[in-house]
């Protein structure tokens, strides 16, 4: 499907934060999905391809994705929040959506940093899907978050520089309950060469889920 992307600016915990709406021309789903950049002091930003990648594979699918760049990123007013800023940023972003799209479902999606970003408010929202993208979990973020509940997918590639594998195999095994968990062989941290790959694992991991909504 053709996808258009709009650009806007939403209002922050401190000012402005600068936004990319990605949605069909076609028919539209009732979902709104809020999709989450890496590490904003490691160059992470909304335009990442990884991030951007799963937003054009939601939209394809005829979700609403919002993608945002966290304070101090791009125009994005105000600096790096140590994560607990960057929650802030998430839920301000969350209220705009559920208040321009109040009958649809709300979703969120991280990569990395934003992985953490979006698994550690998703508790207090009615999120009917979390997406992961290589969870960072061996930096102890996850460690005291409350367990979402809703619909969980987690994707990783097992050859991942910059977060271990093997401590998110291990983390990912003790949660219950468990998320769909996909892995990715011979795919690093930032899936080069496997975009393609990880957009395809997105669409067919969640196509009953849209599939519902018809």
């Amino acid at each position: 499907m053709p996808i258009k992307s709009e650009k806007l600016m939403l209002d922050g915990p401190q000012g402005p934060l600068e936004a990319i709406i990605d949605a069909s021309d076609a028919e539209r789903k009732p979902i709104v999905a809020i999709c989450c950049h890496p590490h904003p002091q490691h160059q992470g930003t909304m335009t990442n391809k990884v991030i951007h990648t799963v937003a054009r594979a939601l939209a394809g699918m005829g979700a609403t994705a919002v993608r945002f760049n966290f304070r101090g990123v791009g125009k994005s007013a105000g600096e790096y929040g140590e994560g607990l800023g960057e929650m802030d940023d998430c839920r301000a972003v969350i209220a705009w959506a559920q208040a321009q799209y109040p009958d649809h479902q709300l979703w969120l999606a991280g990569f990395s940093f934003g992985s953490w970003i979006s698994a550690a408010v998703a508790h207090e929202y009615p999120v009917s899907q979390l997406i992961s993208i290589a969870p960072p979990v061996e930096r102890g973020v996850f460690s005291n978050m409350s367990h979402p509940q809703c619909d969980w997918l987690a994707v990783m590639g097992d050859a991942d520089e910059v977060v271990s594998f093997s401590a998110t195999e291990a983390w990912i095994e003790q949660l219950s309950p468990k998320p769909d968990w996909i892995v990715m062989t011979g795919a690093g941290h930032f899936f080069h060469s496997r975009l393609v790959e990880l957009r395809e694992v997105i669409e067919q991991r969640l196509a009953a889920k849209f599939s519902e909504l018809e």
